[in-house]
């Protein structure tokens, strides 16, 4: 069993810049897949970005270049980035982790971006 804790996000102008954490309540050095999702008032789920424990990471398109994800096992936690953010990436962010024998998700961070 893991419980994950986000922080980090609130209220940003757009361009501006935004770091969430992800703090697992164990550690995550077992755990294959940690990421972060988000959804938008109306909308589905959607993948932001996910990291591997081998170090392979992948983005959904609208991030690229924008976000960057990583990983510290050494603090049980995952961190995302958010640079040149836009009013479309507003929503409620949530860490995922898969691996331990489970999937387990955060309760979400919400992420605004309004002039």
């Amino acid at each position: 069993q893991v419980q994950l804790v986000e922080s980090g996000g609130g209220l940003v102008q757009p361009g501006g810049s935004l770091r969430l954490s992800c703090v697992a309540s164990r550690s995550i050095s077992d755990i294959n897949v940690m990421g972060w999702y988000r959804q938008a008032p109306g909308n589905q789920r959607e993948l932001v970005a996910v990291i591997r424990s081998g170090g392979l990471i992948n983005y959904v398109d609208s991030v690229k270049g924008r976000f960057t994800i990583s990983r510290d096992n050494a603090k049980n936690s995952v961190y995302l980035q958010m640079n040149s953010l836009k009013p479309e990436d507003t929503a409620v962010y949530y860490c995922n982790a898969i691996g331990g024998g489970g999937r387990y998700w955060g309760r979400g961070t919400q992420v605004t971006v309004s002039s």
